[in-house]
Order: C-alpha cells, then sequence, then structure tokens
C-alpha cells in the first residue's frame, strides 16, 4: 500500500487555510496546517511533509522568508507559494531563488493540483523510500569531468551512497568536496530527506556544541527557547561536516559518543535523543599529522574513515578546465544576460597553464569575473590574466585571515573599552588570564589604547 503524500499547509486566513485543506484531503492528501510561518517551521520536523503550500503575504514571516529558512534546513524539500499580490516579475524571481511554483489568487485547482503531482513526483517516487530515477541521473551531471581518476572516484560514490557507512573526504581547499557530499546524498535512499552542512572552522568553539546538538532553554546566558541541533534537523538524512580537522578536542570527544551511541545530548539537557543521520565529513589537512601533534583524537579518524575519498586537485586533472571554463562561462553569461560564446585561444592557453591554487572555486571566480567585465563575444587573454593575478593576490591562507580577524577583533575591542583589559575580556566572553595571552599573541599593548583616551579628554 503506498504511504498517503502529507502536504503541511501555510496561511493566516484560517477560512482559507480550511478550504485548502478539505479541496486537498478530497484529492487524497494528509494536510497539516499552520496559521504563520514561525508555526509551520516549529512543526517540520515532527510532520515531515512531503510538500509545503504557503502563502505569500503573512503576519510575521512571509513566505519567501519561510522559504528560505526551509531551503536551507532540507534544500529538496519543495515549496509552493499561493499570493494574491503576484506579478510576472515576482514568480521569475521566486523560481530562481528556488520556488518549485508560484501562483496567484484566485487559483485554478487543476493547474494547483498538477505541479503538486509534479512537485511529488520530482522529489520521491511512489513512496517507498527508495531514491526516484531523477535524483539518481541529478547527482553525476553535477560533476564535470573527464579525468580517469575522478572517474574511478564516481564510481566509488555510486557504490558508498547505496550504505551508511561514514565517508571522509579528503583534498585541498576549493576542490569541490561539498558537492561530492552532496552528490553521495542525492545518489542515496536518503536523498529525499535533509543534507544539512556545517563549516566547522568558521562556528566559534563556544557555539559549534549548540549548533551541533542544541540546547533547552536556560542552557546558558541567553538560551531564552529550546533549539534544535543540526543533528536533529538532518534526522533520516545526511550530515556534512566540513574542515572537521578544525573542531575543538572537546567536541571531539562529544562527537565520537554521539557516533558510537547514536544518541546526542542538548546543552542542557540530560535526557538523551536517538538519531538516524549519516555523516560525511572533509577536511583540508592530514588528519594522521593531526593526530601525532595531538590536535585530532585517533579513534574519531577511524570512525570517520570508514570510506576515504581523495579529491585531485584542479592541477592533476587538467583535462577539466576548459569543460568546468565553459561551464561556468555559460552559467554566468545567463546570469548577467551577456552574450559571451567562449575563450579565445591565448585565454584558453593560460588557464590551462595556470598553477590554480585556489582549485575549481578560483577558476569559477576567475570566469565570473571575466564573464562581467567582458564588453566581446570572447573572453580575451588579457581578461583572464588580470583577473587571475588579482584573485591570487587576494588568496591567504586559513591561519593568515583568521589571525587578521582575531587581531582587529582585539583592537575594536581595546578601542570602545579605552584600554580596560577587564572590560574587554567580559565583552569577548573570557577570562582576563586568557584575554591577556591573546594580546599578547598579537603583540598589542592595551596601555597605548588608555594614553590615546586620556589625549582625546585633553584636547
Amino acid at each position: 500500500m503506498v504511504p498517503t503524500k502529507k502536504i503541511l499547509i501555510v496561511d493566516d486566513d484560517s477560512d482559507l487555510l480550511e478550504l485548502l485543506s478539505i479541496r486537498l484531503t478530497a484529492a487524497g492528501f494528509e494536510t497539516i496546517v499552520a496559521t504563520s510561518a514561525e508555526a509551520a517551521l516549529n512543526c517540520l520536523d515532527i510532520t515531515r511533509p512531503h510538500l509545503v503550500i504557503s502563502d505569500m503575504q503573512m503576519s510575521g514571516m512571509d513566505g519567501m522568508a519561510l522559504f528560505e529558512h526551509i531551503h536551507q534546513a532540507n534544500p529538496t524539500l519543495p515549496v509552493i507559494i499561493l499570493t494574491a499580490y503576484g506579478t510576472i516579475p515576482d514568480a521569475v524571481a521566486a523560481v530562481q531563488r528556488g520556488i518549485f511554483g508560484y501562483l496567484t489568487k484566485p487559483y485554478d485547482p487543476k493547474t494547483l493540483l498538477d505541479q503538486i503531482d509534479q512537485a511529488l513526483r520530482l522529489t520521491c517516487n511512489s513512496g517507498n523510500n527508495e531514491p526516484c530515477e531523477e535524483s539518481r541521473v541529478a547527482w553525476r551531471k553535477s560533476i564535470i569531468t573527464q579525468n580517469a581518476e575522478m572517474e574511478d572516484i564516481l564510481t566509488k560514490v555510486e557504490r558508498v551512497a547505496e550504505g551508511n557507512a561514514s565517508v571522509l573526504l579528503l583534498g585541498e581547499s576549493g576542490v569541490g568536496k561539498e558537492l561530492f557530499a552532496r552528490a553521495i546524498h542525492q545518489a542515496s535512499k536518503r536523498c529525499c530527506q535533509p543534507f544539512v552542512t556545517i563549516n566547522c572552522a568558521a562556528i566559534p568553539e563556544q557555539l559549534l556544541e549548540s549548533e551541533l546538538f542544541g540546547h533547552v532553554k536556560g542552557a546558558f546566558t541567553g538560551a531564552i527557547r529550546e533549539h534544535k541541533g543540526l543533528f536533529q534537523l538532518a534526522e533520516g538524512g545526511t550530515l556534512f561536516l566540513d574542515e572537521i580537522g578544525d573542531m575543538p578536542l572537546l567536541l571531539q570527544v562529544k562527537l565520537l559518543h554521539a557516533l558510537q551511541e547514536r544518541i546526542i545530548r542538548p546543552v542542557g539537557s540530560t535526557q538523551p535523543i536517538p538519531i538516524d543521520v549519516r555523516i560525511i565529513s572533509a577536511t583540508h589537512r592530514d588528519l594522521k599529522t593531526e593526530i601525532t601533534a595531538g590536535n585530532f583524537r585517533e579513534d574519531l579518524y577511524y570512525r570517520l574513515y570508514v570510506v576515504g575519498l581523495t579529491i585531485p586537485s584542479l592541477a592533476q586533472r587538467r583535462e577539466d578546465i576548459p569543460l568546468l571554463a565553459n561551464h561556468f562561462l555559460r552559467t554566468f553569461a545567463e546570469k548577467y544576460e551577456k552574450e559571451i560564446n567562449g575563450f579565445s585561444p591565448e585565454a584558453t592557453n593560460l588557464l590551462l597553464s595556470a598553477s590554480w591554487p585556489g582549485n575549481v572555486r578560483q577558476l569559477m571566480n576567475i570566469i565570473e569575473q571575466s564573464v562581467v567585465l567582458s564588453a566581446n563575444p570572447l573572453i580575451s587573454y588579457q581578461l583572464v590574466y588580470d583577473a587571475m593575478h588579482q584573485e591570487e593576490a587576494q588568496l591567504v591562507s586559513f591561519e593568515e585571515a583568521r589571525k587578521k580577524f582575531e587581531r582587529n577583533y582585539l583592537v575594536r575591542l581595546l578601542k570602545i573599552t579605552a584600554g580596560n583589559v577587564t572590560q574587554a575580556a567580559r565583552l569577548a566572553k573570557r577570562n582576563r588570564t586568557e584575554f591577556y595571552k591573546l594580546l599578547q599573541r598579537h603583540q598589542l599593548d592595551f596601555t597605548l589604547y588608555k594614553q590615546k583616551e586620556k589625549s582625546k579628554e585633553f584636547c
């Protein structure tokens, strides 16, 4: 027996909400109703609908804001927008942002049912939890290559996707590790469930635990409501832990426990929550070196490295450069509405011979800049050369970027507090001893900021 598809309907007009619910129920769907976007978000994880239909204009969060929240947590969940104030430009903009359907009120019931049918056929098949045929094809189309090593990796991706083994993706920054993580998810039986991603290096240590595991109300200062972590948001799907090599040791212990026991405990809670999540992680670091240095747990490494895939750098797959360059060219020419047909022979040779320290991400940025600045149907050598050297001049290591941000942050605190270390440490949520160490690390003299403040007083 085929399970009934569930549709979440969101509208702050209770009469219209009831009418639409009756019509969809009569059409054989199970309906869940919410009178606000906020209420819809609260019940998403519990009800797990196959489709969302939302009004555009609502008090509080509107339909597009609701879509953005849904799309961030579950990119595969289709959303249809109904509005009484729609225009053609609005509809085009909504579809470009990822909205599946955009209908104006009063809507034609048959048109709405047709859109619902299309959305459900594209996201899941008959409901037996097997991935739809479209998803099986789509995952492969997203990775452009004619390199033999890459083809071998894609064969492994297809095999790995059949099970639930943890996967560790290795390779330089910019090679496309997240793209491969999404490919594994899309080719798996979890493809209709959420794909959730987090960059472990981009979130402050004191917030990372809450982001991963969630927290209960009152768990710490500022925790005014319950917060679901990414493990809960990814339930039934895939959680992608990018830059796992930068995760603090204390959190590595908690992550290891979650993976071993298949349970999590939100911050401030003693109640365990069972999880069903596939873990894919990635790093540009040499984790074996990090283990030797005491920066990464060996037991966690083997828990994550059930299957390892190393993505080659762009310099190792130069035959793919013309394919990727032309793909990006078509994408950005369409985005910026420009008639550009290709690259000059000299520009192509320059692309083929470049060192590409930033890999595919750098190539994409250079092609975008070249398309934006080009006034001719062909991208010239000079445009590519200028973009390439400007890009390379701007590229700094992650450590350098973090050090610069940290120093600027400390300087700003000292300016705000006129060199008062106690007050600055309090704003940074650090104790005085730790804060003094940070100042010493960046060779900052807090007394200079006190003198500046006094000089202002006497001016």
